[in-house]
């Protein structure tokens, strides 16, 4: 299983930056190539439920996902999303942790541990380093817009 992990000092608050990480489209607006779709419109949630579909015309794979655990920061108390993939090309685990700072900022921590279908173990510190690159950008766009 291919595991990375990024985090990042920000300037917004818990809240701001907590908002900004559990808008799903706006995630799909920043990985090359990818649309994220809200399948429970309005449950923002447990038991949300989204799809990234990412590839060119016919080509391309869906990456179902569903929240299984959310709970939003709040004074002295970490905010922590989870979410299980459960597609047939992308399997596991992402989280989303946000804490405040002394400085009235927050530090925003993701982690996934997935496999992909087709993808040999031996290349997993390979895709964590893919996945470090591409997500950490995401992290950085949704961060700072």
């Amino acid at each position: 299983m291919s595991r990375f992990r990024i985090e990042r000092l920000v300037v917004l608050p818990p809240a701001e930056a907590w908002r900004r990480l559990t808008d799903w489209p706006a995630h799909g607006a920043r990985v090359p190539f990818t649309r994220t779709t809200v399948l429970t419109p309005g449950r923002d949630g447990v038991g949300a439920v989204f799809t990234a579909r990412t590839g060119v015309g016919r080509f391309g794979f869906d990456d179902p996902m569903e929240v299984v655990r959310m709970e939003p920061p709040g004074p002295g108390r970490t905010g922590v999303c989870r979410l299980v993939k459960r597609g047939r090309v992308v399997r596991g685990r992402a989280s989303f942790e946000v804490s405040g700072t002394a400085s009235g900022g927050s530090r925003v921590v993701w982690a996934e541990e997935l496999r992909v279908r087709g993808v040999p173990a031996a290349l997993d510190p390979v895709l964590a380093a893919a996945g470090r690159y591409v997500f950490g950008r995401v992290l950085d766009g949704l961060m700072h817009d």
